[in-house]
């Protein structure tokens, strides 16, 4: 497949930072997409609302369905995939974008951003795949696709941020056991990338992370799009890195992708090499 023309995406936490750089790369190619995310109105801190993603979707050249989905919520998840059948007629490809993160020790990590990490990041997309799954069974090279690392047990990725690390492999997780679970019927893969991007997200981490040390999200972006032509049948189950997929293609020029070209990049988390 050489295009996402008419192929419809549903990506959770797409009104920001990489799900919406997918989102644009995909809609420049004529692609639906369905914008499952919490922000209707300006955040204070927080650029982008389910709207603004819409309206630029259709600049690019796609078709855009804003939705409200608070994807710890079950009825939301249902409502939000029908709504999509009724619109699109089906969905395509998933995207298991949104997640929280708070880099915190165990003394320092209050049971409620606990939860909160594993109801977005963990449970979500578990709830979310769960609910898109009988509508990609019927589609034409059906594809998952989360934004989570490959999975690594160096104690060194558990011991600054325990808390953290265990919601983001349970979307991690999540590939390992789908991708079996559907094998020859969904490709269900994972996407991590080799640097740091620099999303709204890593700026709220405050200074701990410098812009200039960051690519931006159109690498990831480029990436995914990639991933998702691939023929579901044959290419399941991979822990991708964007570099790498890029490099498959023949694209080697990253300073493209860099916030602050020629300036020393930072290897992004979970990354051993």
């Amino acid at each position: 497949m050489n295009t996402l023309r008419d192929k419809t995406l549903f990506i959770t936490g797409g009104s920001r930072g990489i799900g919406l750089a997918i989102a644009l790369k995909a809609a420049s190619e004529g692609a639906n997409i369905v914008i499952a995310a919490k922000t209707t109105e300006p955040h204070p801190q927080l650029p982008g609302t389910i709207y603004t993603a819409a309206a630029a979707i259709e600049a690019a050249g796609g078709k855009a369905l804003p939705l409200q989905v608070d994807i710890r919520d079950e009825a939301q998840i249902d409502s939000a995939v029908e709504q999509t059948v009724a619109t699109f007629g089906g969905i395509d490809i998933l995207i298991n974008n949104a997640s929280a993160i708070s880099l915190t020790p165990t003394l320092e990590t209050p049971l409620k951003r606990y939860d909160l990490m594993q109801q977005v990041n963990a449970r979500g997309t578990f709830a979310v795949s769960q609910a898109c799954l009988p509508v990609l069974l019927t589609a034409d090279n059906p594809h998952i696709l989360n934004l989570s690392p490959p999975l690594s047990l160096h104690p060194k990725w558990f011991k600054n941020h325990l808390a953290y690390t265990l919601a983001k492999y349970g979307m991690s997780m999540c590939v390992l056991g789908m991708a079996e679970e559907f094998r020859g019927r969904i490709a269900v893969n994972a996407l991590w990338p080799r640097t740091v991007i620099l999303t709204a997200a890593i700026q709220m981490l405050g200074g701990r992370v410098k812009p200039e040390m960051c690519r931006k999200p159109e690498i990831v972006a480029d990436a995914a799009c990639l991933i998702l032509k691939q023929d579901a049948q044959q290419h399941t189950g991979n822990f991708y890195i964007d570099e790498d997929v890029l490099a498959a293609a023949g694209v080697n020029d990253l300073e493209q992708y860099a916030v602050s070209p020629g300036s020393p990049l930072l290897t992004d988390l979970f990354l051993d090499t």
